[in-house]
């Protein structure tokens, strides 16, 4: 069990100087802006901070958890997609729970960390344009 959780470590930290290291820093940007879009959609409509919100608000959940998937799923695809193209060239192999790991760390947790606070930074400006008549 070791010798898997040395090499897991190995593989996760090759993966910052190996081939594909552009989507190290893409696919978070692009899930922050995928977060930032839905915040903003929070903060229009009244609606809690999203992760906050799926621990508290039991009825609407899963309507939630489908909005979220809905936003984040390509990109979380994606990450599983580029990881295996990543995992062939530079390790000769797949380890699908790396695949795994790698796209929520670079697709899911950006998102689940950035749509709360997007939504509480853009609720005053929402609330000011819609006052304003905008």
């Amino acid at each position: 069990m070791e010798d898997i959780l040395t090499r897991f470590t190995q593989d996760l930290v090759g993966r910052l100087h190996g081939p594909l290291t552009f989507r190290l820093l893409m696919q978070p940007l692009v899930a922050l802006i995928y977060a930032s879009i839905d915040g903003w959609k929070d903060a229009r409509s009244g609606r809690p901070p999203y992760f906050w919100a799926l621990f508290t608000d039991e009825a609407h959940r899963r309507e939630m958890l489908v909005s979220g998937w809905t936003s984040i799923g390509k990109v979380f695809v994606l990450a599983l997609l580029l990881d295996a193209i990543y995992q062939f060239i530079a390790l000769r192999f797949f380890y699908p729970v790396e695949a795994v790991v790698v796209a929520v760390l670079l697709a899911l947790v950006p998102y689940l960390i950035w749509r709360g606070p997007a939504n509480r930074l853009l609720r005053g400006r929402a609330a000011t344009r819609v006052s304003e008549g905008a």
